[in-house]
């Protein structure tokens, strides 16, 4: 054996499993806690904290039952074994009413956990974060952290600190995207602890990993774990404009009012100004799948914009009126843009939009409406009474669960009982909930209902007050009950007039507090049908008798009949005071947009927590420097000393100077010129009664330093710069 190797088998220090475990559990830990701020807290946050103690408990005990293996045998047992235990704790908590005895996973277990991770894809799609808790979310993330957990346990046990810091740094950021533009200081500060704690870890022991397949599996467990951060980082749903962009809306198409609640102070979300006599409603999303607790945005086909939406839905004898609105985005920050109902061309607004020719909205995965400033050509169906009561309300119906509360049906019936269309059906709907409800945004929170859910529907029956949300959600399940087909559209009351003009044309202003959703019905040859049942809000859906003369409602005492809530004589809502405004389907939460602030905060602070071991080095290596340039011996044997263990090379304790000058000069090539003033003046200091003139040692030490840095690797010099092991051992 070589003195090198030697030197080498001299320096490792065993890695304490227990040690190494807990580290790994809390890092684990910390990167978990971020996501709260992505995922709102609830089973998933059980199945990750279960599965660490598992993957981690799995870990220390097998490498304490593994101790006498060969380190390459040693860490591939312990891997798999990590795996087994991780699937069977996954199975356990994810699928365990389908899996052998509640452990063993089956092949419909595996097609319950495939089944939910389509459904995590689709929540992550369309959610606007924090997204909701629920099993789908909760089977990703724990499938997704049972590989980073064993990733980074393989890296701290094989001592690989530097990529587990990466690992951790970057699994924890990615939540800070989601996070209204703001670093979250406190997971930063425990992230600079595990940072330090990680760092003083590799420090205490042989950096250099084990040979082998041992070294193999730490070296794969870095890659896999850089690129799964890489990979990860644009599937979460981001949030937060850019700085400087003032604020920022966005409309949360799932219904939910977690974001609603958040959103704040009214700000002005977009301007129009249009050939009709009134604005019109502006829709940016529609919802017609229902899975007993929420309604999903549609997912249809999209085409290039330009390609246009398809065949209108009405023809003769139905009236067309066209109609043009420009709109001016300029305060929601949206992958879809605000339009009209129905339009049939939209310019001017650049190109990567695509058109939804199903539900006839505006949706693009690579641009914002932040800035958009475009034109609509839109055509509107105009029936007449006697036209839409003699249509039927047909078409695809969305699927309702089997279970729905008795009352949802119950009470469809009873209000409608003396009607005899459909039309008149839904009108006797819309009447019965804007004349025996009230509008109210605190009685849903204050009662426990405040949800679109099944459930929260049949309470809102029996309470009778609510705002939108709870009116379209139960509007459209009394609907279907009724075999009528439905969606809940997302979107914007009519604007405000303002002073402004453009040409002769006024301008219209549509606040942040218009966000709305409403009920729409498609009837046989007409097309989709909006319906206004909130209380207090809009104005009802009225078509005129062809017998009433003039333009069938368009004039000044009568709604517009078209396929968007008319506007009636007044656009303004009348929801009673500003404060309980509507909050509407979305509610206002900044961009689903990346910010780099916070990233780029959060980098930069644990790039200085990685420096800081190296600046604090370098200050007591020149104040040492400079010590030794006035003769101090011991100050400059010193710095040799904690050279030698920064650059991972033996210097023990009880060597005496002489000595290691000679190991040095035979083992590493350093000058023995340029030793002798060094030793010569620690031996007249330690045994000499005076303390000598030794002179500038300044010189030599840094030929010596100099010469040592030469004879390791590149990667040695790095990590001695970077990761100075002398600033965590016991001064010398």
């Amino acid at each position: 054996m070589s003195d090198r190797a030697r030197e080498r088998d001299s320096e490792r220090r065993p890695v304490s499993p227990a040690g190494a475990g807990a580290l790994t559990a809390l890092a684990a830990f910390v990167s978990v806690w971020s996501y709260t701020g992505a995922v709102l807290p609830g089973l998933w946050t059980f199945v990750l904290g279960s599965l660490i103690v598992v993957i981690v408990l799995t870990g220390v005990l097998g490498r304490l039952a593994t101790a006498r293996m060969r380190p390459g045998i040693r860490a591939v047992v312990v891997l798999v074994a990590q795996i087994i235990a991780a699937v069977v704790a996954l199975t356990a908590m994810l699928a365990g009413e389908t899996a052998l005895m509640g452990l063993i996973p089956t092949d419909q277990s595996v097609r319950l956990i495939g089944l939910r991770l389509q459904q995590s894809v689709d929540e992550i799609m369309n959610g606007v974060a924090p997204i909701a808790a629920s099993m789908p979310m909760a089977t990703l993330l724990g499938l997704a952290f049972a590989v980073v957990v064993i990733l980074l346990d393989q890296l701290v046990a094989h001592r690989q600190v530097m990529l587990a810091v990466l690992f951790t740094s970057v699994v924890g950021v990615m939540p800070m995207l989601i996070s209204f533009g703001s670093v979250n200081i406190a997971w930063f500060l425990m992230q600079a602890i595990v940072t330090l704690l990680l760092l003083r870890f590799g420090a205490s022991h042989d950096r250099r990993a084990p040979q082998g397949v041992s070294y193999s599996v730490a070296t794969s467990a870095g890659v896999v774990a850089v690129v799964l951060a890489l990979v990860l980082a644009p599937v979460l749903p981001v949030a937060s404009a850019l700085p400087g962009t003032g604020p920022m809306l966005t409309v949360n198409a799932d219904l939910r009012l977690g974001e609603d609640l958040r959103r704040p102070e009214g700000i002005e979300a977009l301007t129009l100004v249009t050939s009709a006599a009134l604005p019109p409603y502006l829709r940016m999303a529609t919802l017609s799948r229902f899975d007993g607790d929420v309604w999903r945005p549609d997912s249809g086909d999209r085409v290039p914009l330009g390609d246009g939406f398809g065949e209108r839905d009405w023809a003769d004898p139905i009236k067309t009126v066209d109609t043009t609105v420009s709109i001016r985005v300029t305060g929601v920050s949206s992958d879809r843009l605000p339009v009209p109902y129905a339009p049939q061309r939209v310019t001017d607004v650049g190109s990567g939009w695509s058109a939804m020719p199903g539900n006839r909205t505006v949706v693009s995965r690579t641009q914002d409406a932040a800035g958009a400033d475009y034109t609509v050509q839109v055509a509107t169906a105009a029936p007449t009474l006697e036209q839409i009561r003699a249509s039927a309300a047909t078409g695809p119906m969305a699927d309702l669960p089997a279970d729905l509360p008795p009352i949802i049906s119950q009470l469809a019936h009873q209000v409608t009982a003396d009607a005899d269309t459909d039309y008149d059906r839904l009108i006797a709907l819309q009447d019965w909930f804007r004349t025996d409800f009230t509008y109210s945004l605190e009685a849903p929170v204050t009662e426990g209902f405040d949800g679109t859910g099944a459930d929260a529907v049949a309470t809102f029956l029996e309470k009778r007050t609510g705002y939108c949300i709870h009116f379209a959600g139960a509007f459209a399940l009394m609907a279907s009950s009724l075999g009528m087909p439905v969606r809940i559209v997302v979107g914007y009351l009519p604007g405000t007039t303002t002073d402004e003009k453009r040409g002769k044309d006024i301008v219209y202003s549509v606040s942040s507090d218009q966000l709305h959703s409403w009920p729409e019905v498609h009837f046989e040859g007409i097309g989709w049908v909006p319906f206004e049942p909130t209380a207090t809000l809009g104005v009802p859906t009225d078509f005129q008798s062809d017998s009433a003369g003039g333009d069938s409602g368009e004039g000044p005492d009568a709604p517009q009949p078209s396929a968007g809530p008319s506007s009636g004589a007044t656009p303004t809502p009348t929801g009673g005071p500003a404060e309980e405004r509507d909050p509407g389907s979305s509610g206002a939460v900044p961009l689903q947009r990346l910010d780099p602030t916070p990233v780029t905060l959060t980098v930069f602070g644990i790039l200085i927590v990685l420096l800081l071991p190296m600046l604090v080095r370098e200050l007591r290596r020149a104040a040492r420097v400079r010590r030794a340039r006035g003769g101090d011996a011991m100050a400059a044997w010193r710095e040799l000393s904690d050279t030698l263990v920064d650059l991972g090379l033996a210097a023990p304790e009880a060597q005496t100077a002489r000595v290691r000058a000679d190991v040095l000069a035979m083992t590493r090539g350093v000058d023995p010129a340029a030793l002798a003033p060094l030793v010569r003046a620690v031996e007249h200091i330690s045994y000499a009664q005076s303390r000598p003139d030794a002179g500038n040692l300044a010189n030599p030490l840094k030929i010596v330093l100099a010469q040592l840095a030469v004879s390791v690797d590149s990667r040695q010099r790095v990590l001695a710069r970077l990761l100075p092991a002398s600033l965590f051992t016991r001064g010398r």
